[in-house]
Parts: C-alpha cells; sequence; structure tokens
C-alpha cells in the first residue's frame, strides 16, 4: 500500500468530461432503514469502473491531486458518488499557520479553483474546496465541499486531530457559499426530518444554541457514537441541515463522511459503513444508505464515496 507509482491510466477514466447521463428512476418508498457498520476487505484494484465513470476537473492538494466522480450501473442508476485523493494528497499538506498567514496576507485563495481557499470556520483554519459533481438526473446531489483540517477543529478531545471533512452537498454551490456563521440555528427540525438516531448539537460559544457553520449549515450527530466506529475518532459519519424554504423548519441539505489523515494513510481494502436514514426528504430522489473509504491501489490513491442509493419519494407538503 502507498508504494504503487501513480500512473494516469491510458483508458481515460481520470479524463474529466461533465455532461448529464443518469436516467430518471422511480421514486417509491418513503423511508430506508440503514444501521450498524458493513465491513469489507476487497480490494478495488479497478475502482470506480472506468466505463461508466464521470470524472471533474482536478485540484491541488498537498503534493497531489483530487477529483469527483459519478458512476452509474449498465441500466443508468446512480452508484457511485466520489472523491479520489492521490495518496500523495496526503504529503505536503498546509499547517494551520500557513494557512492563517495565506489569509492575513489577502492570499486566501478561491474555493472553487485549483488549490482552494484558506479560512477559518468553527474556530480552526481549512483548507476549503467547492468542486461539482459531474450532472446527475436521479440523486440530488450537486458538489463536493472537501475541507483539510490541520488541527482538526471542535468539541475537542473528539475532532480536535488532522481529518478531511467530505460534505456532500444536496444545495445549489451558490447556496451553501451565502450560508455564514458561526451563528445561531433560528429553525427548527422536524422529528421525521432527523436520520435515526441522530440529534442536534448545542455550541458552546452561542450560548447552548444550534449552530449554522459557514459553507456548510447546520451538523447533525449520532447521539451514541459521536466519534463513529470504536472509541477514536477514525471515520463518522454526519448529517447536515439548513433552512431553505423559509418556512422555519430545517431539512437535510448534506451527508459528510469525516475522516482522519492517519485512518486515509493506513486503509486497506475497502470500509463501508451504512448510513441512517430519516423517515421524510428533502425532496424525491436516489439517496445513499453506506459511505466507503476505500484504497484504490493500482491508482495509488484513496476513494471516499456515497453509494447503495435506494430511491424515494418525497411525501410531505410544506
Amino acid at each position: 500500500m502507498g508504494e504503487t507509482p501513480h500512473n494516469q491510466p491510458a483508458d481515460g477514466r481520470r479524463t474529466a468530461r461533465r455532461r448529464t447521463f443518469l436516467r430518471a428512476v422511480p421514486y417509491v418508498g418513503t423511508a430506508i432503514t440503514a444501521t450498524g457498520t458493513v465491513a469489507g476487505s476487497v480490494t478495488d484494484r479497478d475502482f470506480p469502473p472506468p466505463t461508466r465513470t464521470e470524472w471533474s476537473e482536478p485540484v491541488s492538494l498537498g503534493n497531489g491531486e483530487l477529483r469527483t466522480f459519478t458512476t452509474v450501473s449498465p441500466s443508468g442508476d446512480p452508484t457511485y458518488h466520489g472523491v479520489v485523493l492521490d495518496r500523495d494528497a496526503l504529503t505536503g499538506l498546509p499547517s494551520a499557520a500557513v494557512l492563517r498567514t495565506r489569509a492575513e496576507r489577502g492570499d486566501s485563495g478561491n474555493k472553487y479553483g485549483p488549490t482552494g481557499a484558506a479560512l477559518e470556520i468553527h474556530h480552526a483554519w481549512s483548507q476549503e474546496f467547492f468542486v461539482p459533481f459531474p450532472e446527475t438526473a436521479a440523486t440530488p446531489f450537486t458538489f463536493l465541499g472537501l475541507s483539510w483540517n490541520p488541527e482538526g477543529h471542535p468539541p475537542p478531545g473528539t475532532y480536535d486531530v488532522p481529518h478531511i471533512d467530505v460534505h456532500f452537498h444536496m444545495l445549489e454551490a451558490a447556496t451553501v457559499d451565502a450560508i455564514t456563521g458561526l451563528n445561531a440555528a433560528s429553525y427548527t427540525i422536524p422529528e421525521p426530518r432527523l436520520p435515526e438516531g441522530y440529534t442536534r448539537v448545542p455550541e458552546p460559544s452561542l450560548g447552548g444554541e444550534f449552530a449554522v457553520v459557514t459553507d456548510m449549515g447546520e451538523h447533525l450527530v449520532d447521539a451514541d457514537s459521536p466519534a463513529g466506529p470504536g472509541d477514536e475518532f477514525t471515520a463518522t459519519l454526519i448529517w447536515g441541515a439548513y433552512e431553505t424554504s423559509g418556512d422555519g423548519r430545517g431539512e437535510l441539505t448534506f451527508v459528510e463522511p469525516m475522516v482522519t489523515k492517519r485512518y486515509l494513510e493506513t486503509v486497506t481494502g475497502t470500509d463501508r459503513y451504512e448510513i441512517p436514514q430519516p423517515t421524510l426528504y428533502p425532496t424525491a430522489g436516489a439517496y445513499p444508505t453506506a459511505y466507503a473509504v476505500r484504497d484504490v491501489p493500482n491508482d495509488d490513491a484513496i476513494a471516499i464515496t456515497i453509494e447503495a442509493f435506494t430511491p424515494v419519494d418525497r411525501t410531505e407538503q410544506h
């Protein structure tokens, strides 16, 4: 692991192309039951499937690159939304001090650009990227918001270790870009919209109010296991929420695997975890019931995906 030279595949599967290629799916059912962890051990040497995958343009992270991708089944149903990171992207990463210096000298960068932006989010310095997914017709997901957090972020003692936040957003980038914080959330979230076992998190710096975070929204956590599998934070799944309709009720707006740098450096094979689901969804579409972290040895890379999509029908009326 990590010793295979990175070679650009000759079949063109890392070539960036953008077009709508997911077919519409019939939306049936309103709830998905998905709890617990599914462990995998098969190494995906040729991942994702090259003939059914579309790629974004690359952006630079550390000494490597990352690209987003969308994969479909032979029949055109959604299979994966994901990001592939070169293993070299885990070396040469900027420190919090470097990111702070960039911002202070007016060279913070552009989150839509090839090297991202340096900004302070939730009391911590991050390098942030907004990278679109190849267009999709069947899922609500629009773009990837990826943040490198060299010193982690609150809460202390849990997520304050070097890690990467991988936001699979369901809102348009311009809408997410306009979210500012740290601010108190001014909306409620009806119980059916909360994923099973998930809860809102009081923010100490806001006097215990629920917090809206810049470029993201509110973060919901698994009440039983906020650090994810095991006793130490290695990988965990956050659901995000925000109020978009003006009716004072928040709804789910992103899915966020958080993975530590150390975990990404050492992962082998495939680790797959189920995504807890709400009873009611923001819109009709195909929603993921699992996320996975994969070693991709042929590319000397790691893939982080949402997958196992199930079509659902939005039945709630605002």
